[in-house]
């Protein structure tokens, strides 16, 4: 038997009971950032060596969760209406990770951090955070709840540079340990040579050779889809073939309506609302702009950039980690939302120099963000974090 074919009769002799059981726990499964990462993950993980787990609270917010079953997890909702309530869902936690037997606690966003560290300190299992935000960015009692458990961890896990140094403003102690794992995706799925479901140009009776500017997002404060739909409006002044094209939902989903109405902007933007399949819009985008105030490292934008998308960003949280300003897209100050308007006018006339900093984009993720770097990163962590008696 050679080294290969031993390895693969090891791997199959490995029953369900001596897999790695880890328990992740989120406020909600919906189609955010920080939850569409846990089915990609999923899939890239070595499921021989480890068995996952996934606790969330909003019943109302599910999209991912038909994915991750697909992928071989196994989901429970402990239905909370607010943060109050996630709390008392604590001694429910505690049951279920003595009866299955978790080995590792993998936690996301403070909430859920909160009720995790709590259930790992009554029940002895290790955990691990995932913060996705600045911490200035949090309501006070969210932030002063999430710093006093803070220390009941073993590990935790910055999306960007900038928001581990945030971590490090707020929380100035050496312990726990905070280590820099950027986001990944699976740059294979997402990549414009391949065929997808549907032809949304088609659909939307777009011109083959008006350009298309999107973004996938969910409608919050931080996006500023205000000041975006001011920066579409500037554009298709002086360049009226532009097309406009926003995917998602949430609570500012009047307000970002009523500012598409009031500069008539009926005929050339299109609200796409929530999609579970994000390829055929992104294929059809040729830019990807983003006016947000804040972000960690948004998984919308790797997407995009993936699939050949030029970015165009504000400069901020996590993403001036990923865009090089005229190199693989276009940079602005987070204060100056609007000098994308002027950025972004060079671009429109020319098709090579936008086709060169698509191209780059591509290359970028392709590079320093794939989703096998990520979860290999995360599989070192879990393997140092579990006790060595708990492998088998």
């Amino acid at each position: 038997m050679n080294t290969t074919q031993g390895q693969f009769a090891r791997k199959k002799m490995i029953a369900p009971h001596q897999q790695v059981q880890v328990l992740h726990i989120i406020k909600s499964l919906g189609r955010g950032g920080a939850e569409v990462l846990l089915p990609e993950t999923l899939n890239k993980h070595d499921k021989e060596k480890y068995h996952f787990h996934y606790i969330y609270f909003l019943p109302w917010k599910n999209q991912v969760v038909k994915e991750i079953e697909a992928a071989g997890g196994i989901v429970n909702c402990f239905p909370a209406n607010n943060n109050a309530q996630i709390l008392l869902q604590i001694r429910k936690i505690v049951k279920y990770i003595k009866t299955h037997r978790i080995q590792l606690i993998h936690c996301h966003l403070p909430w859920a951090g909160i009720v995790g560290r709590i259930a790992g300190r009554l029940t002895g299992v290790p955990v691990v955070y995932t913060e996705h935000n600045k911490w200035e960015r949090y309501h006070r009692l969210t932030y002063l709840m999430n710093k006093w458990s803070f220390p009941g961890q073993q590990q935790v896990i910055a999306v960007s540079g900038e928001v581990a140094n945030s971590i490090k403003l707020h929380y100035r102690k050496a312990s726990p340990a905070v280590q820099v794992v950027q986001n990944g995706i699976d740059t294979e799925k997402y990549a414009a040579h391949h065929p997808v479901s549907r032809d949304i140009r088609r659909e939307l009776d777009i011109p083959a050779r008006s350009i298309v500017i999107g973004i996938a997002c969910v409608f919050r404060a931080q996006k500023r889809l205000h000041y975006w739909i001011e920066v579409a409006n500037a554009l298709r002044a002086q360049h009226s073939g532009l097309r406009f094209i926003i995917v998602g939902d949430g609570v500012l989903r009047n307000e970002v309506h009523q500012k598409a109405r009031e500069l008539n902007m009926d005929h050339c933007l299109h609200f796409a609302g929530l999609q579970t399949e994000m390829r055929p819009w992104l294929k059809v985008m040729d830019i990807f702009m983003m006016s947000s105030e804040f972000e960690g490292l948004p998984i919308a934008l790797l997407e995009a950039m993936s699939m050949g998308c030029m970015p165009a960003c504000t400069a901020a949280g996590g993403i001036p980690e990923v865009i090089k300003d005229n190199v693989n897209g276009i940079l602005v100050p987070v204060n100056e939302p609007m000098q994308l308007a002027g950025r972004l006018a060079g671009f429109l006339d020319q098709p090579g120099l936008l086709a060169e900093r698509q191209q780059a984009a591509r290359d970028t993720v392709v590079k320093y963000f794939s989703m096998e770097k990520m979860v290999g990163e995360l599989e070192l962590i879990y393997d140092q974090l579990i006790p060595k008696n708990n492998h088998q």
